[in-house]
């Protein structure tokens, strides 16, 4: 298959990428390189190096998503599926600069769906969110599922869910196949700092309190090669088509307990607690049986290996250690 990854060099995207070409498909990358307004720029250069030492893939165009230049890829590469990963990464982001935020998750989605159609491309990979869900009780503790409803919190929840019905109305105007991922609390080596477990793990390496705004707050924390796992299988897959899946660990933990693991794992830092942020919604676990059904989704890092493993990579880097001197 010839795989056209939009957000390739980010956190998620390389891994992804990374996957499929060990699987024998033909890659190629959009990306734009962008710091989102926050990212430094040494973090951000580092990073993108890291990832790209991680994949032989070299056919990247560094485009916006939005830029018309992004048909390029799509008349050279001519894709069979496109994974649509380009995206401002969280709430905050979108927060502090909305517009920009829209261009990405709402122009640049629109610009690529209309290449995607007009290129003859058989399936387009949507990832969004569960914080498209917005506030949820899991009262059965089974995990919300997809067909829980949906009422975002925020406008990076709201501009996900937008996005899920322009994919749908692709689909039913144009008979393109789609499989939308909603991805929970993902994290692991080469994230950025500016993250929930990034900064709980690199606080305490450098023997900080470590801040959590809302202790029984709860989130479905998952590694990072497990979700790039389901989004590779989902998209390669036909049970998938014109299905929306959770992608995530399955199990909700307590931001308290998230940041007491991190906590335990380096082996010094304080915990203070803090009010619930309001403008994120109250979320937990997700239910993920649909995806275990349609094409064998199976998680295999639970939050102890993954923070390990995370933190060790931390440790080891070049990276980390220049966060914590």
């Amino acid at each position: 298959m010839k795989i056209l990854v939009t957000g390739g060099l980010g956190f998620i995207g390389h891994n992804v990428v990374a996957l499929l070409e060990q699987q024998g498909h033909q890659l190629a990358i959009m990306d734009n390189a962008t710091d989102y307004g926050i990212v430094p720029k040494d973090e951000l250069t580092y990073l993108i190096h890291e990832r790209r030492c991680r994949m032989a893939t070299r056919s990247i165009y560094f485009h916006d998503i939005a830029d018309p230049m992004a048909r390029l890829a799509f008349e050279q590469f001519a894709p069979d599926i496109v994974i649509h990963l380009a995206s401002f990464p969280r709430q905050k982001v979108v927060n502090a600069n909305p517009q920009w935020g829209s261009r990405a998750m709402s122009e640049g989605l629109l610009n690529l769906l209309e290449l995607s159609v007009k290129n003859n491309v058989k399936k387009f990979v949507y990832v969004s969110s569960s914080m498209v869900y917005g506030n949820f009780v899991d009262q059965y503790h089974e995990g919300v599922d997809e067909n829980h409803n949906c009422q975002p919190l925020g406008q990076y929840g709201i501009m996900k869910l937008a996005g899920e019905w322009l994919v749908k109305d692709y689909q039913r105007r144009h008979n393109m196949a789609y499989t939308i991922i909603r991805p929970s609390a993902v994290y692991g080596p080469l994230d950025v700092e500016d993250r929930v477990v990034s900064k709980f793990l690199l606080t305490a390496m450098r023997g900080g309190t470590i801040q959590v705004n809302g202790g029984n707050e709860s989130l479905d924390f998952t590694f990072v090669s497990d979700v790039a796992e389901g989004i590779a299988t989902a998209a390669v897959n036909d049970n998938t088509d014109n299905t929306t899946y959770n992608i995530t660990r399955g199990q909700s933990r307590t931001l308290l307990e998230a940041a007491e693991l991190a906590v335990r794992i380096v082996g010094q830092g304080t915990i203070q607690i803090n009010n619930p942020d309001n403008n994120f919604p109250s979320r937990g676990q997700l239910n993920i049986n649909k995806a275990y059904n349609d094409f064998g989704f199976r998680p295999e890092v639970n939050i102890e290996q993954g923070f390990q493993e995370y933190y060790e990579w931390l440790k080891d880097s070049v990276y980390g250690i220049k966060k914590t001197v």
